[in-house]
């Protein structure tokens, strides 16, 4: 009788006992790198969830292990390995399970709210989905604390750490919160401000927040319908080019033209007139 192959779920719990018997990370790195779906379109994010999710739980009891083989991986750069290559999924899983630790763990939350910062601003567009994944994880278990470290991405002023900022309140897992819808109409407008008094807004990282903003904004829109249809009624007055393209692009985004088609209609008029 043939052996059933094992689940990923079952290669990552085994690759993970293995670390832990010897204390090398040589299975879990190897699984990631096989398992990354890199190169290729995407990556995979599931695997990157669960291992996060298995991390978490095993930190809980015995945090010392979990955080070293989770501080080496995020610690994989884009010099070794750069956008595409598999090694930028194991510096991604790296990220998020530190964030998993730092979830779990008091003592290392302060640290995992570093690592994540330090990951918005990296070159490579995955990891930078991991530091948004890994603020959002934090955000749920230690609110305060992170909201002190995206306060600080906001005064900083970086753009990375700016649309780090978006994508990780911008999400329906933290919107669901009331407290925290409200703080993200807030940081939005704050972020657009920043953009609009930018005076490189032709920046590769500044087209990035640009881009996340519309989406952002999108999502938002969602739960503080009113605020965010009037922030893009103000958009579209400053009659600013990256202001119009923002509005624009928002406008197009599904969840707002099925839910609200008269009032993205009515906006997308207005927009038409102001040559948007």
């Amino acid at each position: 009788m043939a052996t059933r192959p094992p689940t990923e779920a079952e290669a990552l719990r085994h690759a993970l006992d293995r670390y832990r018997a010897s204390l090398a990370d040589a299975p879990v790195r190897g699984l990631l790198t096989e398992a990354s779906g890199l190169p290729g379109p995407r990556a995979n994010v599931d695997l990157a969830v669960d291992f996060a999710s298995e991390v978490a739980d095993r930190a809980a009891a015995e945090p010392a292990p979990w955080w070293d083989l989770c501080r080496g991986l995020a610690a994989v750069t884009a010099r070794r390995a750069p956008s595409g290559d598999p090694g930028e999924f194991v510096a991604l899983c790296g990220t998020l399970g530190v964030a998993a630790v730092g979830s779990v763990v008091d003592e290392h939350t302060a640290e995992a709210l570093a690592v994540a910062r330090s990951a918005a601003a990296d070159p490579r567009w995955r990891v930078r989905e991991g530091a948004a994944m890994a603020l959002r994880r934090l955000l749920l278990t230690h609110r305060e604390a992170t909201l002190t470290v995206l306060r600080s991405c906001l005064e900083g002023g970086r753009a990375l750490e700016l649309r780090a900022v978006i994508a990780t309140l911008a999400d329906p897992s933290v919107l669901r919160d009331a407290a925290l819808a409200d703080i993200a109409v807030v940081f939005h407008r704050q972020v657009l401000r920043k953009l609009l008094a930018s005076d490189v807004r032709a920046a590769p990282a500044t087209v990035v927040l640009r881009q996340a903003l519309a989406t952002g904004l999108s999502l938002v829109a969602t739960v503080r319908p009113d605020d965010i249809f009037g922030m893009v009624e103000d958009l579209i007055v400053v009659r600013d080019v990256d202001a119009l393209w923002i509005a624009r692009e928002t406008l197009r985004k599904t969840a707002l033209r099925e839910r609200f088609p008269e009032r993205v209609a009515t906006l997308e008029r207005t927009l038409a007139e102001a040559g948007g």
